[in-house]
């Protein structure tokens, strides 16, 4: 996934810290649907294929609406992408999570990265459109992630219908 979500958050998170230094940072999130894991970029094939194939679906997603990626590009510009998330994450700036079916198949991404202006978190999440289904129950179970585990007091999380 190209150009992550949000612009801008690595001058900001470079000034405050995004989450306390001692938070362990989930490395999973397992429900009957899906499962939730760092996104690296031994994913890239997989995560590219994803969404090239839904990148309408993922426009119309709440919280993508006015975004400008997805946009075409090329599988190695996708690449240092995430390589830049895998760098944010081991740097405790931003977590974004590759969602996979329970057979392992890539169909979704979750990112959680600081808000524009004030503490908390700004998360937006994806699936491809032949896993439209999922979209609301990923929502519900990322919601209910942050509110349980995460320690941030202000989510910007894009209702779901």
């Amino acid at each position: 996934m190209a150009t992550r979500e949000p612009e801008g958050s690595e001058s900001k998170s470079s000034r405050v810290e995004f989450v306390p230094p001692d938070f362990d940072v989930p490395l999973e999130l397992v429900s009957p649907d899906f499962r939730l894991i760092p996104l690296e970029p031994a994913h890239n094939d997989a995560d590219f294929d994803a969404w090239t194939s839904s990148m309408e679906h993922i426009h119309a997603t709440p919280g993508f609406e006015d975004r400008p990626w997805p946009l075409p590009m090329p599988k190695e510009e996708n690449l240092r992408d995430l390589e830049n998330h895998a760098a944010d994450f081991r740097n405790r700036q931003g977590f974004t999570y590759t969602v996979q079916s329970p057979a392992g198949e890539t169909i979704g991404c979750l990112y959680i990265y600081p808000r524009e202006s004030g503490a908390g978190a700004d998360v937006r999440s994806w699936v491809r459109a032949d896993h439209a289904d999922l979209d609301r129950p990923l929502y519900d179970a990322v919601s209910e992630w942050l509110r349980t585990t995460w320690p941030f007091e202000t989510v910007d999380y894009a209702a779901r219908n």
